[in-house]
């Protein structure tokens, strides 16, 4: 069945250091593949190291707010979809979208969008776009198999989710936003996520036949959330 797919694209995939040039092929490749199928995207993306870079320095010079530093990582987050959106080349919509609350339309089958306002990461304008086209699943890909019950770099106990409830996901995050925050889905997103009813799939999206199995519906290696 052709649908609507909307994927929150993490900044570590896009620059974990330096632009992944050879992920980013690959993954253009595997997302035509599917639109030729007959498949839609809306595909939002991140900021990854190069909105903390800026976060950083800003930081280092002087003592910014906290919408300060989003609104730098909102800026990052543009440059990352702009160039997502060039690559993506005559299948994609003109325009990178920012305020994906709002109903857009578009004859191209991929939507390229971006941050819109301070607040929140880019999970909750995935969240956004998926209640904008109708679509009741996010694909959020990050540079993790699973989410998990505590930080696996900092706890040897961690343990891999393979299926949760939103109720029981909260209790494992922090309740409030704050930039720079390094959660497998933000508080902001997971509340609306749980309002509107919808399924988050949390993959990594260097494994791309994984990747391919979920698009397929097919069973898949990472986290449900619903």
């Amino acid at each position: 069945m052709n649908e609507t797919i909307v994927i929150s694209l993490g900044g570590s995939l896009i620059i974990p250091d330096s632009i992944d040039i050879d992920f980013l092929k690959i993954f253009r490749d595997l997302i035509i593949s599917h639109v030729k199928d007959g498949n839609k995207f809306v595909i939002i993306t991140g900021g990854g190291k190069l909105c903390r870079r800026y976060q950083d320095a800003a930081k280092e010079i002087t003592k910014p707010s906290t919408e300060d530093l989003d609104w730098i990582g909102i800026a990052s987050l543009k440059l990352n979809a702009e160039l997502l959106r060039v690559i993506f080349g005559d299948y994609a919509h003109s325009e990178v979208i920012s305020n994906l609350s709002k109903y857009f339309i578009s004859d191209k089958p991929i939507i390229i969008g971006s941050a819109y306002k301070p607040g929140a990461s880019s999970d909750v304008d995935g969240v956004w776009a998926a209640r904008t086209v109708g679509a009741k699943k996010v694909i959020n890909l990050s540079n993790i198999d699973y989410a998990y019950t505590k930080d696996p770099n900092k706890h040897a106990d961690a343990k891999k989710i393979e299926k949760i409830s939103w109720m029981e996901y909260e209790k494992l995050i922090p309740k409030e936003w704050n930039p720079g925050l390094s959660t497998p889905f933000d508080p902001v997103a997971s509340r609306l996520a749980k309002k509107e009813g919808m399924e988050v799939l949390i993959l990594n999206g260097k494994n791309i036949p994984n990747l391919e199995k979920c698009l397929n519906g097919e069973s898949f290696v990472g986290t449900h959330i619903s």
